[in-house]
């Protein structure tokens, strides 16, 4: 990861985690901490319920403590409360192994993603099956939740 300059985020609840595996965590995440690359973020023992109630729990922490008020919260204050603070939202989801659901993965960054889906297993997922994910993606019109078509947009 240093020698292609990638930063290491991890994201998920600490709870139930071996020290081993903590202090090898959060060395690695200090270590990359400087990188200016593409960053990885890594989900280990992550759930998007947990994250968002953890968010919410921040957020009325604050609204308490007087630092914010009700009327400060919005997408974006919540959004830097997410683990994911500082990523962007993906654009792409690919879903392995035929599944057809989102397993409380990202549900709140995942709002405006495309959804790739194949039936190969993920052991089995490889470099064709990325380049296709990305062809299809390519050629698909992006709308971020609004309902029109390019065909409702006046020229």
């Amino acid at each position: 990861m240093m020698k292609n300059n990638i930063r290491l985020k991890i994201i998920g609840r600490r709870e139930r985690m071996p020290d081993f595996a903590l202090e090898a965590m959060d060395r690695s995440v200090e270590i990359t901490a400087a990188n200016t690359g593409m960053t990885l973020c890594l989900a280990i023992n992550y759930g998007s319920r947990a994250e968002i109630t953890d968010a919410v729990k921040h957020i009325a922490h604050e609204v308490e403590q007087k630092r914010i008020t009700p009327d400060d919260i919005d997408e974006a204050l919540i959004s830097d409360r997410l683990d994911t603070a500082g990523c962007p939202d993906p654009d792409l989801l690919i879903r392995t192994s035929g599944e057809l659901r989102l397993s409380n993965y990202l549900l709140w960054q995942l709002s405006y993603s495309e959804i790739w889906i194949t039936q190969t297993l993920w052991p089995d997922f490889n470099r064709e099956l990325l380049l296709e994910a990305i062809d299809d993606f390519s050629k698909r019109q992006r709308r971020f939740g609004d309902v029109r078509t390019l065909e409702d947009t006046p020229s």
